[in-house]
């Protein structure tokens, strides 16, 4: 059992150039990673897999399976070298760059987010920030001075911005992303409540909180009913659903 630096070809377990990663893995590799670097804070030179994956929230199983297509397999009885895997997973994240970021829109979301501490820590730079309004053009946040939206594509190129954050109402988003578009950026992390539609080779992310909560109140509603339901009666328990449906359970009762 090995690990292996980026791109060290002395050993065969080597991280390949661009590693073809599941995208469940990709996903679960900023866990990972946020859960090593707590570990390094702390002290830690070496983690066992199931230590890893319980600081990650996952099974140990999972994490030896993804860690695997890093060709990070540990040593046994020893476990993860931190510093080693941080380096490693940084490198298949593209995080050794420092990706220059442009966010648009700077209202109450933009402004929080041009201010947060955490992205210089996590590989990030917010490079510019843009918005339509002439009373936010001229604002300073964080150090930066907000730009017209119209200034984006001399400002990118100068930059070498790839990744863009739209932080606008999902009215406008649609429209800014054309523009991110046009001005060769290729990522895009979307906050306004709506789908882009992008061309074919520009990735969108999307975070939407209010469909975050939504999710949580199904499994509010579904611990509520739980501990409410009745006894099954002689017909089975039925339980009655808007718009004249039922189910037997809670399961069926959602529509799974």
């Amino acid at each position: 059992m090995s690990q292996q630096r980026p791109g060290d070809s002395s050993g065969r377990h080597a991280v390949p150039a661009l590693p073809d990663l599941p995208e469940a893995t990709v996903a679960r590799l900023p866990e990972y990673l946020r859960a090593l670097h707590n570990l390094a804070e702390a002290g830690n030179d070496t983690v066992s897999s199931e230590g890893l994956a319980a600081a990650a929230g996952v099974n140990s199983a999972k994490l030896r399976k993804d860690l695997s297509h890093l060709g990070s397999y540990g040593t046994r009885g020893v476990g993860y070298d931190v510093a080693l895997l941080i380096e490693q997973i940084e490198y298949v994240l593209g995080l050794h760059q420092r990706r220059a970021v442009a966010l648009v829109g700077v209202g109450n979301l933009g402004h929080a987010l041009a201010g947060y501490a955490g992205f210089g820590s996590r590989g990030f730079r917010i490079a510019a920030l843009f918005d339509a309004d002439p009373s936010r053009v001229g604002e300073r946040i964080n150090g930066l001075v907000v730009q017209h939206i119209e200034d984006l594509p001399e400002i990118a190129a100068a930059e070498s911005i790839a990744i863009g954050v739209i932080a606008t109402p999902a009215a406008a988003a649609q429209s800014v992303a054309d523009q991110l578009v046009a001005a060769g950026v290729t990522s895009i992390l979307n906050f306004a409540p709506c789908v882009l539609s992008v061309p074919e080779g520009v990735d969108v992310r999307k975070v939407d909180l209010a469909i975050e909560l939504q999710i949580l109140s199904f499994h509010e509603h579904r611990k509520a009913s739980l501990t409410s339901l009745p006894a099954a009666g002689p017909s089975g328990g039925l339980t009655a659903l808007p718009g004249g449906l039922s189910a037997t359970g809670t399961e069926e009762a959602v529509g799974t």
